[in-house]
């Protein structure tokens, strides 16, 4: 919640909002909405308490509901064939959701894969340090960056 105050407070085009129907107002009326999700998820416990979820998880939850385009910003390009720091690992720039289903450890949480699935939505992962490439990615539809990222394909 505090972070969500601050971006509110900083951002202009930002709007806090606390339930799904506010951030659709909020959208219609030229704002970037920026949902506090606490109560919402103490509401409907849509997950299981496990070290398998994290707010990848429930970023994909909410921008389902939101019918939004998802993105995760890490601290790493994206999603690669073992841990970024181990010699010879890869970025990989699309892959399926299913495969991903059989990684043991990624930059995404565990849960994600499924939920992609499940949904039938895709997701990006950029590295959040530089936040042009964010900003790149929630505003273009291009899918054709110049920089390194990850698209997993959920359908």
């Amino acid at each position: 919640m505090i972070l969500a105050k601050l971006l509110n407070d900083k951002v202009e085009s930002c709007k806090l909002t606390y339930s799904i129907e506010e951030s659709k107002i909020a959208i219609k009326e030229g704002f970037n909405p920026v949902l506090v999700v606490t109560n919402i998820l103490k509401e409907n416990e849509p997950f299981k308490h496990s070290w398998d979820v994290s707010s990848d998880s429930i970023a994909a939850y909410f921008a389902n509901l939101l019918k939004a385009k998802l993105l995760i910003a890490t601290n790493v390009e994206g999603i690669y064939n073992r841990k970024p720091s181990e010699k010879n690992s890869k970025l990989i720039s699309k892959i399926d959701a299913k495969k991903l289903l059989t990684f043991k450890e990624s930059s995404v949480d565990l849960k994600l894969p499924s939920l992609l699935i499940e949904f039938g939505t895709d997701c990006y992962v950029v590295n959040g340090k530089y936040p042009e490439r964010v900003l790149s990615i929630i505003i273009n539809d291009n899918n054709n960056y110049s920089f390194k990222y990850t698209k997993i394909i959920g359908e």
